[in-house]
């Protein structure tokens, strides 16, 4: 018979030390019982301890998903900060680079937004690179095109007065839509629009759609912060405190 002396001492051997573990289907059944009814009793009169193990849990998982995203990035370097497509702004010569991976139909990219731009303007020293990923129905897919033939028809400037116009437009992205917004900021609006379904955009877009899938992002903001996958919006003040601890290392 097994006995029981310490049911403490036996349940926490359990719970620490699992490849050690008694092998219950060597016991018989009666001694399954008094087992079971041992951990059960340790457990009722010290519930604490199920908190601490799934905080534990919760903890380990989420290193191993941090150690995970910093090795896609490293992985992806090339694909992320130099793909020679995406737009680039802030400070060209950063120190820090910033990237984002945004829909023009997400609210939390909308929200995102002004901390972004909070950001790189206190800032001064953030290289920011913008990449489509419309994931949110057909008029992502149609915003980002028009986003994307901007830059290719009329450069990066333009891309950038259209990004943050297609940020605040209500409604959706329409032809009258997208054509008021071309024709206010000057912009050559036939030519825009003639290139959105062409091979060049839809080659761009499928690019950064097979990036972040290797990325294993599935939703909007997503960022990458110099090393670090940022996966949701965070405000200003939280990314700032990250670049400061970038900056010590």
């Amino acid at each position: 018979m097994i006995r029981f002396a310490a049911p403490a001492l036996t349940a926490l051997a359990l719970l620490a030390n699992p490849a050690q573990a008694i092998d219950l289907t060597s016991m018989s059944d009666a001694e399954r019982a008094a087992f079971r009814a041992e951990i059960r009793a340790y457990l009722l009169d010290n519930p604490e301890v199920i908190i601490e193990a799934v905080n534990l849990l919760e903890e380990r998982q989420a290193n191993a998903k941090a150690q995970n995203d910093l090795a896609l990035v490293a992985m992806y370097s090339d694909e992320l900060f130099d793909d020679g497509f995406s737009w680039v702004g802030g400070n060209p010569e950063g120190d820090i680079t910033l990237v984002e991976f945004l829909d023009y139909r997400c609210g939390y990219c909308r929200r995102a937004m002004p901390e972004v731009e909070q950001l790189i303007t206190s800032d001064g020293n953030i290289r920011l690179i913008i990449k489509e990923l419309p994931i949110l129905g057909e008029n992502s897919m149609i915003s980002s095109r028009f986003a994307v033939a901007t830059k290719q028809v009329a450069g990066a400037d333009a891309y950038k007065d259209v990004h943050d116009a297609l940020m605040t437009l209500g409604g959706d992205a329409s032809d009258v839509a997208l054509r008021r917004v071309a024709d206010g900021l000057g912009l050559d609006t036939d030519a825009i629009m003639a290139r959105m379904d062409s091979d060049q955009v839809t080659a761009e877009i499928a690019a950064t759609h097979a990036l972040a899938q290797r990325l294993q992002i599935n939703g909007t903001p997503s960022f990458v912060l110099h090393d670090e996958m940022l996966r949701g919006y965070l405000p200003a003040d939280q990314m700032a405190a990250i670049v400061a601890e970038k900056r010590k290392k």
